[in-house]
């Protein structure tokens, strides 16, 4: 057969899939990513059918799928609301790093790895996936919700983190001196900061320039500005997924609302790719070896990313279901993971299969820990306060308590010295970009 025309057979296969899937996904009320990571499982390399004729293609959308996802989060947040929200989120972002990025660290200890490797394992089950939580907060329907900004605060300031850890990284693997890794990090943090300061102080004049009555022209100008600073940011040692961050935040008003509107359909498309790639590049055969420390490893950052969510939400006062929410939202890892773990492998091996099974429990399992974690710490809170109303009042008045109880959707806040409507804070919507 060929070449191109296995390509064009395997691509159609791969897009008529995800649409079946992606459709099954919606019947059931659950998010299609783990489908798509299971479908990318079963067809990688190892798998039951490999795809080869595609999967360089497959590649390069899985880049730009993660492009697109972090260009139209920023599309919804002003590059004010940004530099607000991480002035007063910085305290969860060194509580983050703390509580995610020491059990990597430990568990490569543990194992005998030694320093260079634990660096390595803490970054691995520290960075949360910006794409699959941008993807899942799009499909549950939450990109207004009061929670939102701080999770995106939370992952804006991993991503940051990512232009001071990555260099490091590099330079602790590569051996190099301590001027050649300075040399690489000072160059990171300026293209970090020169973006940062163009989004800020001039993202009316890029608007303007990036306008157009036009729908194909804006289309065009958009995407090639977005893939170009993308590009550029990640040759400086920056994730391309901070840049596309930041063009997104630069942009405002109706360019912003348009680009959103004609890009969606593309993101949602080269995201699934993203989502389907990261499963074929998985061998099933490496799993099973590392399946015991990854599945403990999985459960302790679980936990600890939950904790992290609650914390975050609780500083900027969101209410008690939106503190759950934050921290299920928070469990998936992905992109970072994997990229960190690439690195390291050639300083110990080992930590591939390991990075890799550990990420495709979580990957699969954050979109369920986001979706649940609330309801299901609201109804473990529910259960345990009825037996504590129930032995608070006399007999004849426990019915009555025991009915209130019952009918309270939400845990009641702490108190932060003003009074609160008694509603729940699904309602409360974080301010749109524009």
């Amino acid at each position: 057969m060929h070449e191109t025309t296995a390509l064009l057979i395997e691509l159609g296969a791969i897009i008529l899939g995800l649409g079946i899937l992606g459709r099954l996904a919606g019947r059931v009320g659950f998010s299609a990513i783990p489908l798509y990571l299971l479908a990318g499982l079963a067809f990688g390399h190892g798998g039951l059918l490999p795809l080869n004729a595609s999967e360089e293609f497959v590649a390069t959308g899985a880049e730009i799928g993660v492009i697109l996802l972090l260009l139209l989060l920023g599309l919804e947040y002003s590059a004010s609301e940004l530099v607000s929200n991480l002035k007063t989120q910085y305290p969860s972002g060194i509580v983050d790093f703390v509580l995610n990025a020491v059990p990597g660290a430990v568990a490569a200890l543990i194992l005998g790895w030694g320093p260079v490797a634990a660096v390595a394992l803490a970054g691995v089950t520290w960075i949360s996936s910006s794409g699959v939580i941008a993807k899942v907060l799009g499909d549950l329907g939450r990109l207004g919700n009061r929670e939102t900004p701080v999770i995106l605060g939370v992952l804006v300031i991993e991503d940051l983190a990512m232009a001071v850890y990555l260099p490091l990284l590099t330079a602790l693997l590569a051996g190099l001196s301590l001027a050649g890794g300075s040399l690489t990090l000072l160059i990171s943090l300026g293209t970090v900061g020169a973006v940062l300061y163009l989004a800020l102080r001039h993202g009316r004049l890029i608007s303007r320039a990036v306008s157009s009555d036009n729908p194909e022209m804006l289309l065009l100008v958009v995407l090639g500005l977005t893939v170009l600073v993308a590009g550029v940011a990640q040759e400086l040692q920056v994730s391309a997924a901070v840049g596309a961050f930041l063009v997104g935040i630069a942009l405002s008003g109706e360019v912003a609302e348009g680009a959103h509107n004609l890009l969606a359909p593309l993101r949602d498309l080269f995201a699934a790719v993203f989502f389907v790639f990261f499963g074929l590049n998985t061998d099933p055969a490496a799993i099973p070896p590392v399946l015991v420390p990854a599945l403990i490893l999985a459960t302790v950052t679980v936990l600890t990313k939950i904790a992290t969510g609650w914390y975050a939400a609780k500083r900027a006062g969101v209410r008690t279901a939106g503190r759950w929410r934050t921290g299920g939202t928070l469990v998936a890892r992905g992109e970072f993971s994997i990229v960190i773990a690439g690195l390291a492998v050639g300083v110990e091996p080992r930590i591939g299969p390991l990075a890799t099974a550990y990420v495709l429990i979580l990957v699969i399992l954050g979109p369920l820990a986001a979706r649940w974690t609330e309801p299901l710490a609201r109804r473990l809170t529910r259960g345990a306060k009825a037996p504590a109303a129930a032995a608070a009042v006399p007999p004849a008045a426990s019915s009555g308590a025991e009915a209130q109880v019952a009918s309270e959707p939400y845990a009641k806040p702490e108190s932060s010295g003003r009074a609160e409507p008694p509603v729940p804070d699904v309602s409360d919507t974080a301010p749109s970009h524009g």
